[in-house]
């Protein structure tokens, strides 16, 4: 085992060492988008080479998860990190929970803000505000001279360098990237995958439901027959046919609607739009389809068969139902996070959970989530240097290792080799004898859990071509993928999604400012739609508000991007 660590650790120095290139900052000049701002004035050397002959210390801003380590050098990825780099950071810290309100206070405060943020999270409207307000450096020039390893991750997937490129050719930030599948079968596809408990199914002698008037009669029944599963599952607590969180993301109900109507659902739950097969750009809730889905979805909430805690319920809430056994159907990205399943039972397909198909109403489709034929990319998510950057040039190049193929997986999913009751990786080879990260089973443990307490997320790349190369495909990624594949693939009809683009900075703010009314004009008539009732009232009210809010000056922004846009793009075909 000891000889295995030193040969693993001489592979990661030498691979730092091989791919970090030779290069100077030129001018000490920095370009934003609207002046040409000093840097510190550092002595920049022509190459790095890892480890440091002396160690350097620089400074970092993160997040961490609730319940997990909040001192990242105590992180097992960043004591590796240090020892091959000689590199020490000095980390200011957030706890997850509070990063939405307490980033935008420490990116306003240039004094005392640290050198780099990583992971950043910030949407394209920070990235233009603060790169405007010059809070924020371009990478462009660093990428090239210091950065081969995301150099190649850009020579391998060029579109993902044109979408981190702003209209001025300025790269501010640092890529997430994490591919899994391709087009229609891309894990990114679909995000609230609905799952019932088909052990209730068994018990009461139910089919698995294919329409919206199959699956109420499923929810009636395990209403009707609450005391019976109680007693038979050993279940304390009430019986909740169907649990969700409204305008929840992963965790809403949305999915059920995609088969009234027109069949596009509402697959875009932060900007409500879709593309229709001509190709205009429209907005979910002016169709017939999305009314009709909340006026069933009413029906279903004056029958009881939603959880009345459905729209205020937060994760932790939702999370203890569904641990207790009380759920009949749920919707997450990974089930295994909202109830209690073992990886083996869902791997062998013998689990009490499965996944449910799309259920037909007028029509049977699903609409993939807009920007998922790219394949896991986020532009904001990875990581920021900024103006207090003493050397931005030696923190591109230990950014850069997080590009690594070896040290990606770790950054996104855990380590190996850990004190503790569990590893995500087991460091083995592959079948030319190098190393490659392998999964260990997850067991019984939720993956997301498992997963924060080790992974550091921030800038990474893992693409398709890793696996079976450096790291194995984890296994709840790989049902997922399949799921998807066979399950929810075959009912993708429709031809074109909303890419991934990086707009100007007028549309971004514009599409922002406008945004802002819309989406929550559009909540909010949904979740009282589904409570109280969506009659024809409450329906012009609706387009009367989003004409108000100017919802054609805002379907025409994303219009333009659609017109400029090559079908490879738009198109899984």
């Amino acid at each position: 085992m000891n000889k295995m660590r030193k040969i693993l650790a001489l592979v990661l120095v030498l691979s730092m060492t091989a791919a970090l290139l030779a290069g100077c900052g030129g001018s000490g000049k920095t370009e934003t988008a609207n002046s040409t701002a000093s840097a510190p004035a550092e002595a920049v050397p022509e190459s790095y080479t890892f480890p440091l002959a002396e160690k350097a210390e620089i400074s970092g801003l993160t997040r961490y998860a609730a319940g997990t380590e909040s001192e990242p050098n105590n992180r097992t990825i960043y004591k590796r990190l240090e020892e091959a780099t000689n590199v020490h950071v000095n980390w200011k810290t957030i706890q997850g929970d509070q990063w939405a309100d307490k980033i935008a206070l420490e990116m306003a405060n240039i004094k005392t803000l640290p050198e780099f943020v990583s992971p950043a999270g910030l949407s394209d409207t920070d990235i233009l505000k603060y790169a405007k307000q010059g809070v924020i450096i371009p990478l462009e020039q660093y990428i090239d001279k210091y950065m081969p390893n995301l150099q190649k991750v850009f020579e391998q997937a060029p579109e993902y360098r044109a979408m981190c490129t702003d209209e001025n050719g300025h790269i501010w930030t640092l890529p997430w990237i994490e591919q899994l599948g391709y087009g229609k079968t891309a894990i990114q596809t679909i995000g609230n995958m609905p799952f019932i408990n088909v052990a209730w199914l068994d018990f009461l002698g139910l089919k698995m439901p294919t329409t919206t008037d199959e699956f109420e009669q499923v929810l009636i029944a395990f209403r009707d027959n609450a005391d019976k599963i109680k007693a038979e599952f050993g279940i304390d607590g009430d019986i909740i046919p169907m649990s969700c969180i409204i305008s929840g993301g992963n965790e809403d109900c949305t999915i059920l609607c995609n088969g009234f109507g027109e069949g596009y659902g509402d697959p875009d739950p932060g900007r409500h739009i879709v593309i229709s097969d001509d190709k205009k750009v429209l907005c979910t809730a002016t169709t017939e389809g999305w009314r009709k889905g909340v006026e069933w979805l009413h029906k279903l909430y004056t029958e009881n068969l939603i959880d009345p805690d459905a729209f205020t319920q937060e994760w932790s809430t939702y999370v203890a139902k569904g641990k207790s056994g009380r759920y009949g159907v749920c919707f997450s990205w990974d089930v295994a996070n909202i109830v209690e399943i073992s990886m083996a039972d869902i791997i062998a397909n013998t689990g009490a959970w499965k996944p449910m198909p799309m259920l037909k109403a007028d029509v049977l489709n699903l609409t993939p989530q807009n920007g998922s034929y790219t394949s896991g990319f986020d532009r904001g998510r990875g990581a920021v240097v900024t103006a207090n950057a003493k050397n931005p040039a030696l923190i591109c190049a230990w950014l850069d290792q997080m590009y690594a193929p070896l040290q990606s997986p770790q950054n996104n999913w855990g380590t190996y080799g850990e004190d503790d009751e569990f590893d995500i990786f087991v460091m083995g080879t592959n079948d030319k004898g190098e190393p490659m990260l392998q999964h260990a089973p997850l067991g019984s443990a939720s993956p997301v859990e498992v997963r924060e307490a080790e992974m550091v997320d921030g800038p990474l790349a893992v693409l398709d071509s890793y696996y079976g190369v450096y790291v194995t495909c984890p296994d709840d990624a790989l049902y997922r993928l399949n799921w998807i594949k066979d399950i929810y693939t075959p009912d993708m009809h429709t031809k074109y999604v909303f890419p991934n683009v990086f707009m100007s900075a007028d549309d971004t703010k514009a599409l922002s400012n406008l945004n802002a009314d819309i989406d929550k004009c559009i909540k909010t008539a949904r979740a009282d739609g589904i409570m109280n009732g969506f009659g024809d009232a409450e329906w012009n009210k609706l387009q009367s508000d989003l004409q108000a809010y100017k919802l054609a000056d805002y379907l025409a922004i994303f219009q333009k991007y659609v017109d400029a846009s090559d079908d490879s793009v738009l198109s899984a075909d």
